[in-house]
């Protein structure tokens, strides 16, 4: 963590939290500073750094931690995410930044770190080009999943209109627990069945539990 800014700083932080960002430019700014602009109180942010010291802890902290921060209630804390999805959403669209997926870790590191604290079911799908570049992660499903109400089209619908040559879907067990249900498997295959009609091939789908992950396609479940 960088040396804490002067009082001179933090007294101009606290008078003008944006135009200081605006003056010397994000680039230039410390972090204590583009967290006390997202923020808007320089205090804050400084809680929030020294419960959690860099960008990697503050998006592995669950909302829970950070709405224990003095200052951070659920609008903060949602602003800190939104910053966080910004930023992953801006390196996910530049062509030049966008990892390509060679192994099932490739494409659970992309997620591992948010999708393993979360503490409700989401489902998610990466999509891919034809040389297994990253084009985007789209979130299709959040909340409550029965995977007899998952569907099929939805999951391919932003692959279709971006014209992306494969997917791999990852959605998270908040259990811990990544072993995949009968269900999973059930999804699957209907998954891969639907991929070869619309011409979208299904690489591989993720089950992401507390800081690992299984991978149906390497377990040949609903793959074969």
């Amino acid at each position: 963590m960088s040396n804490p800014p002067s009082t001179l700083t933090l007294k101009a932080l606290r008078e003008t939290p944006t135009a200081r960002i605006y003056a010397v430019g994000a680039s230039a700014a410390s972090l204590v500073e583009l967290l006390g602009a997202v923020l808007g109180n320089p205090d804050t942010a400084l809680a929030v750094l020294n419960q959690f010291p860099t960008l990697e802890d503050i998006a592995r902290a669950s909302n829970a931690e950070l709405e224990d921060i003095a200052g951070i209630g659920k609008p903060s804390a949602a602003r800190i995410r939104a910053a966080l999805e910004l930023g992953r959403r801006l390196v996910s669209t530049m062509p030049h930044e966008r990892p390509s997926i060679t192994s099932p870790a490739d494409a659970a590191n992309l997620v591992m770190s948010e999708m393993s604290l979360l503490e409700q079911e989401q489902l998610r799908v990466i999509l891919l080009d034809t040389r297994n570049r990253v084009q985007g992660i789209q979130t299709v499903y959040q909340g409550s999943l029965n995977t007899t109400m998952v569907r099929i089209a939805e999951l391919f619908r932003e692959a279709i209109r971006a014209n992306c040559a494969g997917i791999i879907v990852v959605h998270a067990h908040p259990s811990g627990d990544p072993s995949p249900s009968p269900e999973d498997v059930a999804l699957t295959r209907d998954l891969v069945q639907a991929g070869k009609l619309l011409n979208v091939e299904v690489l591989d789908h993720l089950v992401i539990g507390k800081g690992n992950f299984v991978s149906l396609h390497e377990r040949g479940l609903g793959f074969s």
